[in-house]
């Protein structure tokens, strides 16, 4: 049985608009650094947004108990199942059956009851695969919103995704994860899916504005 506690997410790198303005003083040390390469880049940390943002930590205990569930009750049935195969083996070894029919009727029940664990396996990997997904497509929606409104202040031209060693060197001062995280989790209202319901809403009325 597979155990699908939400996994480690690469979200993919998001390029956003480009700022042609000359650098203020007071701004990060990323923004002086446009003077010279014309460009302004800064990166999130996935591995700290997945245990840091309330919505990543909601979901995680909320499929790690159904992945729970769906374990137990795997095992429950799968117990149930070798005991009866034992109890056949056993009366077959010791002639308990009054006859080959009446064998053969428990054993083709045997048979039944492994088709239907076979087949409640593959139904419960099939949902708790559609839930992961569902989770990471709800929090791919809620980071692409938080860092559009995010970044009409900052106007970053790249934001990347920091996991494991996909990035081999970056400085820290391009480090943006602690605001990601802080603002994201300042928008999340324990109850919904983070900003999907948002995203869809905000989907519904771009698409009534563009028909107009």
């Amino acid at each position: 049985m597979k155990k699908y506690i939400f996994p480690a997410l690469a979200i993919a790198a998001m390029m956003v608009s480009c700022n042609n303005a000359a650098p203020k003083m007071d701004e990060q040390p990323a923004a002086a650094d446009a003077q010279t390469t014309g460009m302004k880049i800064a990166y999130v940390e996935v591995d700290s947004l997945m245990t840091q943002y309330t919505f990543a930590k909601d979901y995680s205990v909320t499929l790690e108990k159904k992945s729970n569930n769906a374990r137990n009750t795997l095992t429950q049935k799968g117990n149930a199942l070798q005991a009866a195969v034992n109890n056949f083996q056993q009366k077959l070894n010791n002639n308990g059956f009054q006859s080959r029919e009446q064998a053969a009727s428990v054993q083709n029940a045997i048979q039944r009851q492994q088709n239907d664990l076979q087949a409640l396996q593959a139904r419960l990997e099939t949902e708790l695969a559609n839930e992961t997904a569902k989770f990471n497509e709800a929090l791919r929606d809620s980071l692409n919103n938080f860092l559009q409104a995010y970044n009409k202040d900052k106007k970053y031209d790249i934001i990347l995704s920091k996991a494991g060693d996909n990035i081999l060197f970056a400085d820290k001062k391009y480090d943006i994860t602690q605001d990601v995280i802080n603002g994201l989790n300042k928008r999340y209202k324990p109850g919904q899916k983070a900003d999907a319901k948002k995203t869809d809403e905000k989907k519904t009325d771009e698409k009534k504005e563009e028909k107009k």
